[in-house]
């Protein structure tokens, strides 16, 4: 009986070990294969995200008895035009500052390699020495750069190519959403065809609220960071506060990463410490409105999916398909959620998604008036 029972308990983990073994390679083919076509895959990802974000359009003028392909082309092109418009005026403030590169790269390096020769004569480096060595080694760097010059081109052109396709992408969603929707529903069950109505109308609304809100907010963000730039006197302060603001698209890090450039470009280019400062606090203000302010009125909460899964999501997605998916994960979590939690076996894992379970302990503006008014009574 004892050995019995020790052969089922072999058995066993021999079983677990192999069904461990086939989830683990099938991850790794999944993720493989997801890197060696993400050219192919992130365009149709961001046509499909786009899609449900221009399908209110549509859907008002198919209302209005405008034919599908009629109101399909005059959605694509009317929202192409506004881009291009935008993309035009950006240009136009990023010229000047375009045209000046050059010189600006070379007082960045010459700043940059007194800066670091101050720093190694504290440490008993000649400081001649040690700003020709570093001076030496820039140049060999940006030399060599030429070497890559072919690979910048191809993945250049290749995403020229992926950005030529989106609205061919998003044209054949928005046609054939219906069709999609149909096809989902011949899949399931009968018993889980109104459950599926209902996971694609969820998707529909948070897909859509994510995205528009998100460029409302980095458009917001763009006005914002030039004022405050050109207030505390920094050169080219539009085309940095656009610049800027862009980085917002990733979530979390965007503000961050958005500061880093007006803040090198001043301690670098114009060599002022006191206007990096300025450069600092101004982005910490702004971060402050963007957090509180910005993102939780335009945004809102629709995601609902914590910020530990999504700050994993961004660092795995740039790993997996760099820029593309840092900028695509945060909706996928959310659809991600979303089907979950309409599923019985997969809803602790929408739970572990969502920002259930944390209430009591998050920081609200409530909580801060509840402790003070504890302290007035003490």
């Amino acid at each position: 009986m004892i050995k019995e029972t020790h052969r089922t308990n072999s058995q066993n983990r021999i079983l677990f070990a192999q069904k461990a073994t086939y989830i683990l390679l099938a991850i790794i083919l999944f993720l493989y294969g997801m890197i060696a076509i993400r050219n192919f895959l992130y365009p149709i990802a961001f046509g499909f995200l786009l899609a449900y974000l221009l399908f209110p359009i549509v859907n008002w003028l198919e209302k209005k008895s405008v034919p599908r392909i009629l109101a399909n082309f005059i959605t694509i092109i009317g929202v192409l035009g506004i881009l291009v418009s935008l993309a035009l005026f950006g240009y136009s403030k990023l010229a000047p500052m375009a045209s000046e590169l050059p010189g600006l790269a070379e007082t960045a390096v010459k700043n940059l390699s007194a800066m670091l020769a101050n720093i190694g004569e504290y440490a008993g480096f000649e400081k001649s020495e040690t700003k020709k060595l570093i001076q030496d080694q820039i140049a060999t760097f940006l030399e060599s750069g030429g070497e890559y010059f072919q690979d910048i081109f191809s993945s250049t052109a290749s995403t020229a190519v992926a950005i030529g396709l989106l609205p061919v992408y998003i044209f054949l969603f928005l046609y054939y959403r219906t069709k999609f929707a149909y096809f989902l529903l011949k899949i399931v069950p009968p018993a889980r065809k109104r459950e599926m109505v209902a996971i694609l109308r969820e998707i529909s609304t948070v897909a859509a609220r994510y995205m528009g809100g998100v460029i409302i907010v980095v458009s917001i963000l763009a006005i914002i960071n030039s004022i405050g730039l050109y207030i505390i006197g920094m050169k080219f302060a539009i085309a940095l506060g656009i610049i800027s603001a862009v980085f917002n698209f990733i979530p979390y890090f965007g503000t961050l990463l958005g500061g880093a450039v007006p803040l090198l470009f001043a301690i670098l280019v114009e060599n002022d410490p006191g206007l990096g400062l300025r450069v600092i606090f101004l982005f910490i203000v702004i971060q402050f409105i963007e957090n509180n302010i910005l993102t939780p009125n335009i945004v809102g909460g629709n995601v609902k999916v914590n910020p530990f899964f999504i700050i994993t999501g961004l660092v795995g997605a740039s790993m997996v398909w760099g820029i593309p998916g840092m900028l695509l994960i945060v909706p996928f979590l959310a659809i991600v959620r979303i089907v979950f939690s309409h599923i019985d076996s997969m809803r602790p894992f929408a739970y572990l998604l969502g920002q259930e379970g944390t209430a009591k302990h998050s920081i609200t503006f409530q909580k801060f008036k509840a402790l003070f008014t504890r302290k007035k009574k003490k």
